[in-house]
């Protein structure tokens, strides 16, 4: 046995010790599918935010709080008799080998583009398979507002339903940039946040067709702002100000300050 089987082989001992009935830990045995997913939800952004600062071992360390998440999950479905580990890893490369037939069977490989779509192909095809319909089946409710919409409108693209380039998004943006004003102006919350809504989808639609990912995106305009919030309170403190007795010039000040020893 390889050094990866046995670590994983203790690893799945060790979560099912956790879940005994008698001998395991209390927490660990109150979970079900339900308590645990936000747990793992978070666990793939702290991978994400560890890979982004290039820690190398941070990455490591979450990589294993994430295998953790699918042992644990993998363990809940094993004791409900729907499946173990071991289907769970069966299945992932059941369906990576039969969605690389270029690489293990008989189709040719291309470029970059044209294996993304034939993934694509592949994908439709099962969750056809699977009894799913219509172009946009299958898209998890669960993703964060910006990458779904994205991921939505990508999907409608795929059979024809799109902007024929990112510079015919830009009117469309204008228009609910305008219904949102009108919005405001009529002092319609609820059509407030639909319209905003609109925009902030077609802002989604303009960051794909450039070929940004708008998550990505809106998380790195986060950490820059952080950034630099943080350094106009070291001005703040280092200046013997108080955040509280700061107007919008002086706050516009330290921003501008700050922008420019960026």
């Amino acid at each position: 046995m390889s050094a990866a089987a046995e670590r994983l082989e203790a690893l799945l001992q060790l979560m099912r010790r956790l879940r005994d009935p008698q001998q395991g830990c209390p927490w660990d045995r109150a979970q079900d599918f339900a308590t645990i997913a936000p747990h793992t939800i978070e666990e793939a952004y702290e991978l994400e935010d560890a890979i982004a600062g290039g820690e190398r071992a941070r990455i490591r360390d979450e990589l294993g709080d994430l295998l953790f998440q699918v042992v644990f999950h993998a363990q809940l479905a094993a004791e409900r008799g729907w499946f173990d580990f071991a289907d769970v890893a069966a299945g992932i490369h059941d369906k990576l080998v039969r969605r690389h037939p270029h690489v293990f069977g008989d189709a040719v490989g291309g470029e970059a583009g044209d294996l993304a779509h034939a993934w694509d192909a592949a994908k439709a095809s099962e969750r056809a398979a699977a009894g799913a319909s219509g172009a946009l089946a299958g898209v998890a409710r669960a993703l964060p507002a910006l990458a779904r919409a994205a991921k939505l409108a990508r999907r409608a693209g795929v059979v024809g339903f799109d902007w024929f380039d990112e510079r015919a998004v830009r009117p469309k943006i204008a228009e609910e940039l305008r219904e949102t004003e009108q919005a405001v102006g009529a002092g319609d919350a609820a059509a407030i946040e639909e319209e905003l809504g609109d925009v902030l989808f077609a802002v989604a639609n303009w960051a794909r067709l450039l070929k940004v990912d708008p998550e990505n995106a809106l998380r790195a305009a986060n950490r820059k702002f952080e950034r630099r919030f943080a350094a106009m309170e070291a001005l703040i403190a280092a200046r013997g100000w108080t955040a509280a007795e700061l107007d919008a010039a002086r706050w516009d000040e330290l921003w501008v300050s700050v922008k420019a020893t960026e």
